[in-house]
């Protein structure tokens, strides 16, 4: 078994540590503009210009069960939902407001069949729900609102209660733990309580756990899903430790107890979000492979995003982008599904442009080949420790020498701890070829 000890938490987090890989779905009125989820901050747009959008949105060819079979395709194991981004706009049937799916030409609970078809698929469903609400008329304005900016931005804030704005949170969680049947994830969005409006704007202040009430909410959240899993972005510790478009060269640890914690990253196929029409940065296959082994090679999952476009389908480049993991899911699952960071004691031998993932009882070793070596790839410290090697992909034995490079070069690798794989010259057919060890 794993010797790493992760700290306990209020969730039930062993499942989750099992999955890995999981689909995060960016989809709401910004997928109209398709200028980026924050559309609506980055313009400053007034409301009356964006309920064009609300007017206009009919996702006429979204089908969720094929949103599934996709996820469940490319090796995904759950997926988190956004039920409300920071534009306010509900993918639900809130009886809490008239802002939501059922009221535009859509006129269908969004979030109602994406529950059903990802359960369906046996995969686990979570829910995004923003904290930030810049529709909201209680909710106040601050230095990443929409409406900072105006002149009249004081005069227009004043009355506004965010207690108010806190029991309509509660509220709409209430909904979305009740009538959905059991959700695995919550994961809210985010909060900002050191920011502020600057000289003359000190007005402006952000937001964290007491403007949220953060206390209630996850405690009503906890009293209807028992085990479920929340995230930290309510500025309250929780189960879940979730940086952002970010690739971490070791475990997370928690920054006061420097425990081990329960964490995933989460990042985009391309720079943004939702759906952006124009944006060009798409992350490469190897790229996008790479960085899922590096993640579980940390300890931690991948939350791979999706912004499906306004008529409710994910456009060519995500599709693509979901295939290139489909693809080398199929073969190499099994040195990401429950597994983890290599033990201690192993990882000192990883050669260079590699990583590790050890299964989580501890029999197997996966070596994740990001360079080709040339011949060999050499282990120092593993000579005995190693039953048997092969290629994930094919099940194909790899030759293994102890003790030094069989090779007539006087310059040849020796050392009485050392492990010689003897590998093709020719790198097989995989953007990332894995070797599987059966340790002794």
């Amino acid at each position: 078994m794993s010797s790493y000890q992760v700290r306990k938490t209020p969730g039930d987090t062993a499942w989750f540590r099992a999955a890995r890989f999981g689909m995060f779905i960016h989809w709401g009125l910004y997928a109209l503009p398709a200028r980026h989820e924050w559309v609506k901050n980055y313009e400053k747009t007034p409301e009356e210009e964006y309920d064009r959008y609300f007017r206009y949105f009919d996702p006429d060819l979204y089908d969720a069960r094929e949103w599934a079979r996709m996820a469940k395709a490319a090796g995904m194991k759950y997926a988190v939902f956004t039920t409300k981004h920071h534009e306010g706009f509900c993918m639900f049937d809130s009886q809490y407001t008239d802002y939501k799916c059922t009221n535009t030409p859509a006129g269908r609970d969004l979030v109602r069949e994406y529950v059903d078809a990802f359960r369906a698929e046996g995969l686990r469903v979570g829910f995004y729900y923003s904290l930030i609400d810049w529709h909201h008329p209680q909710f106040p304005i601050d230095v990443i609102h929409p409406r900072r900016d105006d002149p009249d931005a004081f005069e227009q804030n004043q009355g506004r209660d965010m207690k108010v704005y806190a029991q309509y949170m509660r509220d709409q969680v209430r909904e979305l733990l009740t009538n959905y049947g059991k959700i695995d994830i919550l994961w809210f969005d985010w909060s900002y309580p050191d920011q502020h409006g600057g000289p003359g704007k000190e007005w402006m202040r952000g937001k964290g756990r007491n403007e949220w009430e953060s206390d209630k909410l996850i405690a009503l959240a906890r009293e209807l899903q028992p085990g479920i899993i929340i995230d930290n972005r309510a500025d309250m510790e929780q189960d879940l430790w979730t940086p952002e478009q970010y690739q971490v060269s070791s475990w997370v640890r928690h920054k006061e107890t420097g425990e081990l914690v329960t964490w995933e990253a989460c990042q985009t196929f391309s720079g943004s979000w939702g759906y952006h029409r124009d944006e060009s940065t798409w992350k490469s296959p190897e790229m996008l492979i790479r960085m899922l082994v590096n993640t579980v090679s940390c300890g931690g999952n991948l939350l791979m995003n999706v912004g499906p476009t306004a008529r409710g389908e994910f456009d060519s480049r995500a599709q693509n982008a979901l295939k290139v993991f489909e693809k080398w899911m199929h073969f190499n699952s099994r040195s990401i599904y429950n597994c983890t960071m290599a033990e201690p004691d192993i990882l000192p031998s990883l050669p260079p442009d590699c990583r590790f993932t050890q299964s989580e009882d501890g029999k197997r070793l996966y070596i994740h080949l990001f360079a080709y070596p040339f011949g060999h790839l050499l282990l120092k410290g593993m000579a005995g420790r190693v039953a048997y090697a092969q290629f994930l992909h094919d099940g194909s034995e790899i030759r293994m020498t102890e003790g030094k490079v069989d090779h007539f070069s006087e310059g040849a690798a020796k050392g009485d701890d050392l492990l010689v794989l003897n590998l093709p010259v020719v790198k097989p057919d995989m953007l990332v070829p894995v070797i599987e060890l059966f340790l002794k």
